[in-house]
């Protein structure tokens, strides 16, 4: 049994792994921690969690951790969580971090859109935890960056189109929507019920989205060479999930159902990508609370542009169910383990 401590436990990607990994048979999760909530049942601070689990939020000591835990997610804030994942390799546990302090491998980079790295070695030694694209090395690595929510859409939505080099990299645009749950659990004023409910607005709008950095390093790798993205992201009043609709000029002459055959085969054998048949869109209802991307594809005949679109649970395989599918492949267990689960509709 795989004994897990959940490192900042009081928020939504903490709150999203103690429900998945309840279920999962291989995982005991023996810590969880919380600064805020130190000393409360973590059942008090999460009603649905009664009964089920008596663990008590504790504050965050990573040498006490580690005695009693092998593995560690840390859900921290950027900045919270490059302050302790150093500690506990050293302590010899594997890590999957939540937040954005490992996904950019450009000390530069990460400064440019957040603060100056406190540990900046380690970028290189982390691997991107997507595993559709990335499984080889995850199962390797002692410390996996799992991929922010938005990124996890629009990468998995192009990733047949780049490395085939079927659009040019230049024309990408996408366009995303996340419920508001994305945004986190401490009290913001554009996140109150009156903010939000019967509102739709975009955010982060001209290029300056910190996920951008993040996405756009992974479509470069797959292109081949440097690319910019045209991303804006919407706040859409639901709780949780990221619909994205991605739109590119094609290299050459292309057709939806060969588009559609080129995707089955990329993610043929993938458990949680999910090709739609032609004509068919995803909906975030038919993910929500689930880990499966669902993509559909076509191609614009009036405008010649491909347009993709993708839908995940932005908690899910936005977040913690990803980063329990990387738990799986660094343990050697069958990665679809303890995440079964289908989408909860309606």
């Amino acid at each position: 049994m795989l004994k897990v401590a959940i490192v900042g436990a009081s928020g939504y990607t903490g709150v999203e792994l103690l429900r998945l990994l309840h279920c999962h048979p291989e995982v005991a999760v023996t810590c969880v921690t919380s600064e805020q909530s130190a000393g409360k049942a973590v059942s008090e601070v999460f009603p649905t969690l009664r009964s089920r689990y008596s663990l008590v939020l504790e504050n965050l000591e990573p040498d006490r951790i580690a005695d009693r835990a092998d593995f560690i997610f840390t859900a921290l804030p950027h900045k919270a969580a490059m302050e302790v994942v150093p500690t506990f390799l050293k302590l010899g546990k594997r890590v999957v971090d939540l937040s954005a302090d490992y996904r950019l491998r450009d000390a530069k980079e990460y400064e440019a859109w957040y603060e100056p790295h406190m540990n900046p070695a380690l970028l290189k030694q982390a691997v991107y935890g997507l595993p559709e694209l990335r499984r080889e090395k995850i199962a390797g690595a002692d410390l996996v960056a799992n991929p922010g929510c938005y990124p996890t859409s629009v990468i998995l939505g192009l990733a047949p189109l780049l490395k085939n080099e079927l659009i040019d990299p230049a024309s990408i645009i996408a366009d995303s929507k996340s419920g508001v749950s994305g945004a986190g659990r401490s009290a913001k004023v554009d996140n109150l019920y009156c903010e939000v409910n019967d509102g739709f607005k975009a955010y982060g709008v001209g290029g300056v989205h910190r996920h951008i950095p993040e996405i756009e390093q992974e479509l470069s790798l797959l292109a081949g060479k440097r690319l910019n993205i045209s991303f804006t992201p919407h706040l859409v009043p639901m709780d949780r999930g990221i619909l994205s609709t991605i739109y590119a000029t094609p290299t050459g002459a292309v057709s939806t159902a060969e588009l559609l055959e080129l995707y089955r085969e990329f993610y043929g054998g993938e458990a949680f990508i999910r090709v739609l048949p032609e004509g068919s869109f995803p909906s975030t209802s038919h993910v929500r609370g689930s880990n499966f991307c669902d993509i559909g594809i076509t191609v614009d005949g009036r405008t010649g542009r491909v347009v993709v679109v993708s839908a995940i649970d932005n908690l899910v395989k936005g977040a913690s169910g990803q980063a329990v599918q990387n738990m799986n492949i660094m343990n050697g267990f069958p990665e679809n383990l303890g995440l079964e689960s289908l989408a909860l509709f309606p």
